[in-house]
């Protein structure tokens, strides 16, 4: 069977786009005060909680597009780097009820998302022309 990278890198790309900006929706929907709080708890200004849009939906988006996608790659990653700091420390040597990393599922969405770094889109994107595809 013929390899079909391009095709692999979509999947890929729906794969962690798709589930990250339902997070980012429902933020929308039901507001981040609960991460501004965060943000003062750990001496930052409460704005930066907006971040949270730009790593939870516009990232993902571009992600799902394939436009710019080494930089919503950064981007993305940046978001699930900033959650681990912020919200999940206590869970970095624990497990979760069936076994696994407590903290896999966003681990997981760190390295693929920096990995659309290094690898860009694909063909199978809106935007391949530039060097941050």
């Amino acid at each position: 069977m013929k390899k079909n990278i391009d095709l692999g890198l979509l999947i890929s790309r729906i794969a962690i786009g798709f589930p990250m900006s339902v997070y980012g929706v429902n933020k929308l929907i039901h507001g981040i005060e609960f991460i501004e709080d965060m943000m003062i708890m750990h001496g930052l200004p409460s704005f930066f909680a907006y971040g949270v849009f730009a790593g939870e939906i516009i990232a993902p988006v571009m992600l799902m597009l394939g436009f710019r996608a080494r930089l919503a790659g950064l981007i993305f990653a940046a978001n699930c780097f900033t959650a681990t700091i912020l919200a999940q420390t206590s869970n970095l040597f624990k497990l979760n009820d069936f076994g696994g990393w407590a903290l896999e599922l966003l681990v997981i969405y760190m390295l693929v998302s920096v990995s659309f770094f290094f690898t860009g889109a694909g063909k199978y994107a809106v935007s391949t022309s530039t060097q941050w595809d």
